[in-house]
């Protein structure tokens, strides 16, 4: 579902709100928690150094005695916590002893004023071990780590922070030294943090309603001032953009904004190209009645080029002595690619196949010409290079575009199957022996045609026999490229060839190698004109 620009604007400054809401919130929430938590943390560390500095040491030697809870220390030293208890609103005081696996009680303030009941008051002598005492491990270490403190004769520098069926508390504790530095008791100082907790939770809710509501206002009024000087002029432009095109046409049509920004450019902007468009309309009706014109000629010289090429098959009806086969996949709508065969005299076969370079209108021209010359200064008896050394010559005369033409003739002698041939440049043909499969026949390649003046080029001798084989080809067909940019190359020409086209006629031969191309190839594009040929010598002919 699309989204208009208001709602869009709407939502993003909403997100934008939330964000702005939870980080004003959460920082004024922790400024506020730190700034508590260091004015109690300070309070009760002094809070416990000053009940264990007040506190007479020969009392507490008295206490923690034999029969101290009956002795006038005993009750000084009670009064004396009570009234710290009451006068500093302190949760939890007493003075305790303790060891290595537990703490002992010896003075347990309670102040019923305060809540505090009786019954639950620690009695003189109570030993509570470490492990009753605490809720979970991380609570029990911190009861280790309060002895470890008061075995090196110290206290505690900063609270400890236990939540657990006490309550949310702080701790602190400080130690009661005697002559020699060596504790022999601490008090035990404890703050109830829960109303702490309860007081800061409330504020941080309260800071959210209250950012919410001043955020949610400023936003508002912010959506008011973008939706007059933003919104409405891009509305307008979208209106007058969506009857033009309903409308379908641009003259005379143009958008007047003033608001003294980007969004006025643009509106200039739209009122220029709609000007631009109007030429622009203009010169496509033009260049599009030309494209016509142009595209109907290409397919008048795409018609005249395949007509060119032998294209009935079978070529020679009345002729048993052969089976040929060709064909030519253009790249663009004519091709530079051309293949020709015709019988020289009664028993001389011949063969082309050629290789333009470039593409296009300029290839089809110069393979026209090629052709032609071929074809025409291919005679009986005449040495094959001599022909492509003459054609040469003639080509390179009118040669002004630097073009040149890969070429391969062969002529076959069907009564004793010699096959003469000559090659300017081109690729290697295929020859198939009855019996043996395809193999690339090793020849070495004369230099292209039309390239270079007085080139000398040499006439070679295969021989073939019954049921011999010879398939040639352009270089569209083994650079053939598939989506990944991989040639489809040698190698896989011959397996194609040699493990589905072994036992096939020239038809059906050209037929399977065109399906493997186009499955190699899939979606890619065809850079290069794909031509193949194919000529078996079925039997010898009678002289």
């Amino acid at each position: 579902m699309k989204l208009k620009l208001l709602p869009k604007f709407i939502l993003s400054l909403g997100i934008l709100g939330a964000i702005l809401t939870i980080a004003v919130s959460l920082f004024s929430y922790q400024s506020s928690k730190g700034h508590l938590e260091e004015m109690y943390a300070q309070r009760i560390i002094s809070g416990s150094k000053s009940v264990a500095t007040l506190l007479d040491i020969n009392d507490i030697r008295t206490i923690i005695g034999p029969g101290g809870e009956k002795s006038e220390a005993y009750s000084r030293v009670e009064q004396m916590l009570n009234r710290v208890k009451k006068d500093s609103n302190v949760t939890y005081l007493s003075l305790v002893v303790p060891d290595e696996d537990s703490v002992t009680f010896y003075v347990d303030a309670c102040v019923e004023e305060m809540g505090d009941d009786p019954e639950g008051k620690l009695l003189y002598g109570t030993d509570v071990l470490y492990t009753d005492a605490a809720n979970g491990e991380e609570d029990l270490q911190k009861y280790y780590q309060i002895w470890q403190l008061y075995a090196q004769n110290k206290g505690t520098e900063e609270p400890l922070v236990t939540d657990n069926r006490y309550g949310y508390n702080y701790t602190a504790v400080a130690p009661v030294l005697d002559e020699h530095g060596q504790a022999i008791a601490e008090i035990q100082y404890i703050l109830d943090m829960q109303s702490v907790r309860d007081h800061l939770n409330s504020f941080l809710r309260n800071m959210l309603i209250i950012s919410l509501l001043i955020i949610t206002i400023a936003l508002l009024i912010y959506m008011l001032g973008i939706e007059k000087i933003v919104i409405r002029p891009v509305k307008k432009l979208a209106h007058f953009t969506a009857n033009i095109i309903q409308a379908g046409r641009f003259e005379k049509q143009k958008i007047v904004l003033h608001t003294g920004d980007e969004i006025e450019e643009l509106g200039g902007a739209v009122n220029v190209m709609i000007e631009k468009l109007e030429e622009y309309i203009e010169n496509l009706t033009a260049v599009t009645s030309e494209k016509e014109r142009i595209g109907a000629e290409l397919g008048v010289a795409t018609h005249i080029q395949s007509s060119m090429l032998p294209c009935i098959f079978p070529a020679f009806p009345d002729r048993d002595e052969f089976d040929i086969y060709a064909t030519m996949t253009p790249a663009k709508e004519v091709g530079g690619d051309f293949y020709d065969f015709f019988m020289v005299d009664d028993r001389h076969l011949a063969i082309v196949m050629a290789d333009v370079s470039g593409k296009g209108v300029p290839a089809a021209l110069f393979m026209v010409i090629g052709k032609t010359l071929i074809k025409d200064h291919t005679v009986p008896g005449r040495n094959l290079g001599e022909v492509f050394t003459e054609v040469n010559n003639i080509l390179c005369e009118s040669n002004d575009n630097g073009m040149f033409i890969t070429a391969f003739e062969g002529v076959l002698d069907l009564v004793t199957g010699e096959f003469r041939y000559v090659n300017a440049g081109h690729e290697k043909p295929f020859i198939y022996r009855k019996g043996k499969g395809y193999e690339e026949y090793k020849t070495r390649a004369g230099f292209v045609l039309a390239g270079m003046e007085n080139i000398k080029y040499k006439e070679q001798v295969i021989q073939l026999e019954a049921g011999d084989r010879i398939f040639q080809y352009t270089d569209g067909v083994t650079e053939a490229t598939d989506m990944d940019k991989q040639l489809y190359g040698m190698d896989r020409l011959n397996s194609v060839l040699n493990l589905k086209c072994a036992e096939c006629s020239p038809e059906e031969t050209l037929r399977l190698v065109k399906a493997d191309i186009d499955a190699f190839v899939g979606g890619a594009d065809q850079f290069d004109d794909i031509t193949m040929l194919c000529l078996e010598y079925v039997r010898k002919m009678e002289e």
